[in-house]
């Protein structure tokens, strides 16, 4: 069966300097194993599959797929996927926001300064890492104790630990080396940018599903860091982030909060490859 598919490159406004998701555009029929199947194909970090809703007040629903895995949710298929299915014809109930039905429930999104921006999710688990993993995941980083400014749970999803450390040449030397499969480190740094337009957090996100791999731009985790880093007032709202530095990308998340506390993660998205594919 021949179905429409979008390649869409995801907080970037400039094509291959993003993250790049793959978008099914009707996974009507698909079986677990055909999506799970069809995401290992792509190779890409994640794989959409979109579906009529089944929860009062979607418009669409979407399953994501890593190569080896489903999540229930992450950013940057959020953004992609809305910006394939609007451009596709999509048509949202309400004029003012799109509705997304996925594993962690209803993830609203809207337009800020012109981006697509998802209200990020609450976190599944938040608050101390155990002293035991700490020093572990310490380790396998080669962080030093003292590079380390604060850790904390800050997992809406994937299973992320965040962690903030005393500068951007320290984040940019992380050659992380173990094979975790249930811990993904996602580690920061304040730029010390004055200028608001200019990144006052560069970002690094690690993945360790059957060997190191890192995520060149990160929606979920940049969610969750928002949460924390605000929440803390290390950081105030809005901000700009940096991600992919270090994998010769230019990523760029943008983050804003509302007066009710709410937290959205915005980004530009642009298709790069508009076509069909053939599925079961």
């Amino acid at each position: 069966m021949t179905r429409a598919f979008k390649q869409v490159d995801v907080f970037t406004n400039n094509l291959g300097s993003g993250n790049p998701v793959a978008v099914v555009l009707d996974g009507h029929g698909l079986t677990n194993d055909d999506m799970a199947r069809f995401a290992s194909w792509t190779n890409l970090s994640e794989t959409t599959f979109v579906l009529p809703p089944t929860e009062p007040g979607a418009d669409y629903h979407v399953r994501i797929f890593t190569p080896t895995m489903e999540l229930p949710f992450a950013g940057h298929p959020t953004i992609g996927t809305c910006h394939a299915w609007l451009e596709a014809g999509g048509q949202p109930a309400a004029a003012d926001r799109i509705v997304q039905q996925c594993g962690v429930g209803l993830v609203t999104l809207r337009r800020v300064d012109g981006r697509l921006a998802f209200e990020t999710p609450p976190c599944r688990r938040s608050g101390p890492v155990d002293d035991d993993l700490a020093a572990s995941m310490l380790t396998d980083l080669g962080l030093a104790a003292n590079q380390v400014l604060d850790m904390t749970w800050a997992d809406n999803g994937p299973g992320w630990i965040g962690i903030l450390v005393d500068s951007v040449e320290t984040l940019r030397s992380l050659e992380p080396t173990w094979n975790r499969l249930d811990i993904n480190p996602g580690v920061a740094a304040r730029t010390g940018a004055e200028d608001p337009m200019a990144p006052a957090l560069e970002v690094r996100a690690f993945f360790y599903g059957g060997g190191t791999r890192e995520d060149p731009v990160t929606g979920s985790l940049n969610g969750s860091l928002a949460q924390w880093l605000l929440g803390n007032g290390t950081l105030t709202a809005p901000y700009i982030a940096s991600q992919g530095v270090s994998m010769g990308r230019n990523g760029r998340v943008y983050v804003s909060e509302t007066t009710d506390g709410g937290i959205w993660i915005g980004g530009d998205a642009m298709t790069g490859i508009d076509g069909t594919v053939v599925l079961p």
